[in-house]
């Protein structure tokens, strides 16, 4: 189901819990608001439906996939680049990393670890900071 996109700055600063299993649904409603907002966005995290739960959807080119409690264990190639979001209005500058590496679970909520880099690190890394309360 798609989902209104969540805008509440008090809300996005909040942490993410945890989620399981009972969570997969909202995976679902992720996979279909990025679907629905394509044209003009590459990534989201729950929070950015009124979800708070660790779970976050990535376009990774030819497929989004979909990542549940991931945890970047691993980055190298610092760099400074900008930034815009769909929950916000305009664009800000951070720091990203090049080449990470993330620990998550997939639709079976099997564990899965895998190397990213460039501008799908990138997604990855602001959909990261959006479960810890970070606002990019």
């Amino acid at each position: 189901m798609v989902r209104d996109i969540c805008r509440d700055v008090l809300f996005l600063g909040q942490k993410s819990e945890p989620a399981t299993k009972e969570d997969l649904p909202v995976a679902r409603d992720l996979l279909d608001t990025l679907a629905a907002n394509s044209e003009r966005c590459v990534g989201m995290a729950a929070n950015m439906i009124g979800v708070n739960k660790r779970i976050i959807v990535v376009n990774v080119g030819f497929a989004n996939v979909i990542m549940i409690n991931p945890v970047i264990t691993k980055k190298s190639g610092l760099y400074e680049t900008e930034e815009g979001c769909l929950s916000l209005d305009g664009v800000r500058s951070t720091k990203r990393y090049k080449d990470i590496e993330v620990e998550f679970q997939d639709m079976s909520m099997k564990k899965q670890k895998q190397k990213f880099s460039g501008w799908t690190a990138q997604i990855i890394q602001h959909e990261c900071d959006h479960l810890k309360g970070i606002i990019i």
